[in-house]
């Protein structure tokens, strides 16, 4: 079976090497669609929890952590710094089965607060009543940029072909046409371009599924919250964790849509939006407190979310659309869409 991949980021990678670890006689051909400077994979911000909001995507989530703190070289490769996290959950909120689902994947990590506990704990301001959250020992950060160096590099000492070549278009057979004008036969082709996917699959006569590009965009604050790891408040969107060896990055979901991968732009009213509800609901950072800096990138939106393989036409498939959050499920679903693609 020959495997060609478009995409060099962490989604296209983790699939490539996946594929030879687990199928016999494969050839898998790689191609990384473009620079890696700036790319979603780059600049990620790298939350890992194994908390989700529903049972199948918290047993991916859980599944993909559990994994990567067991597999000591996926553990150094990705940096992985585990320092918890904090999910704040609306008043109402039913998290009975992903809780439960939690407890048997990664036994013990997770506890249910109520709004008094939270208080005691951590230092959120003015949280509404009834709000609980999910908060696990098991969680923190990886760098998906390092996992893919470092897969990489396991990538051509397994025998892949890891080619910086653009791919143009998909034709049938299925074939990728490159940059260079040549072409490429192959069993299967996967499409794991990340935002530049939609322009891709529309270039080539295919649909684009309900694929589109947004904006992600966090600022990265000097100084921290006291006794506060990761944490994500679910009704406002907004999202932090430590940063270095005293800094705090923070974001909240952008409302930039359809942008140009190539060229980000960070948001500056977007910018100051975070630094003031993170001052409403941490009293961080201090108003003297500038941004240390403000990182821009773009990654591929599928309705309903998630990174997993979808067939976009004969022979040919996606692996993107993880909408932001591919860092915390990248290792569990390239697992699920090899044993997919192969089948």
């Amino acid at each position: 079976m020959r495997v060609g991949i478009a995409g060099g980021g962490v989604a296209g990678t983790m699939l490539a090497w996946r594929l030879l670890r687990s199928v016999p006689r494969i050839a898998v051909d790689l191609y990384t669609t473009r620079t890696a400077d700036g790319d979603a994979t780059s600049v990620s911000g790298g939350l890992v929890r194994g908390f989700e909001r529903t049972a199948p995507e918290c047993l991916l989530a859980a599944r993909s952590l559990a994994e990567l703190r067991e597999d000591p070289a996926l553990r150094t490769a990705s940096d992985y710094q585990e320092f918890g996290a904090v999910y704040l959950l609306p008043a109402g909120a039913d998290v009975t089965e992903p809780l439960r689902v939690l407890e048997e994947v990664l036994p013990g990590s997770a506890t249910l607060l109520t709004g008094p506990e939270l208080a005691g704990r951590y230092p959120f301001r003015g949280l509404p009543t009834g709000v609980t959250a999910v908060v696990e020992r098991h969680a923190g950060y990886l760098s998906p940029a390092g996992l893919r160096s470092a897969v990489l590099g396991w990538l051509t000492d397994r025998g892949a072909t890891v080619r910086r070549l653009p791919v143009t278009t998909v034709g049938p057979g299925p074939t990728l046409r490159l940059a260079d004008g040549t072409t490429a036969g192959y069993d299967a082709v996967v499409l794991a371009a990340g935002p530049w996917t939609p322009a891709l699959l529309a270039a080539s006569g295919l649909p684009t599924g309900g694929m589109r590009v947004k904006q992600i965009q966090y600022t990265v604050y000097e100084g921290r919250p006291a006794r506060l790891g990761a944490f994500v408040r679910e009704d406002t969107g907004m999202w932090g964790r430590p940063a270095g060896d005293a800094g705090f990055l923070l974001g909240l979901p952008s409302d930039r849509w359809d942008v140009d991968p190539s060229c980000p732009r960070p948001d500056t009213a977007l910018a100051e939006r975070v630094a003031d509800e993170a001052r409403r609901l941490l009293g961080h950072p201090p108003a003297a407190h500038g941004p240390h800096r403000t990182t821009a990138s773009s990654d591929c939106y599928h309705d309903p979310p998630g990174l997993e393989l979808r067939e976009a036409g004969p022979g040919v498939f996606t692996f993107t659309g993880g909408s932001g959050g591919a860092a915390k499920i990248v290792v569990a679903a390239s697992r699920v869409a090899a044993a997919a693609l192969v089948r």
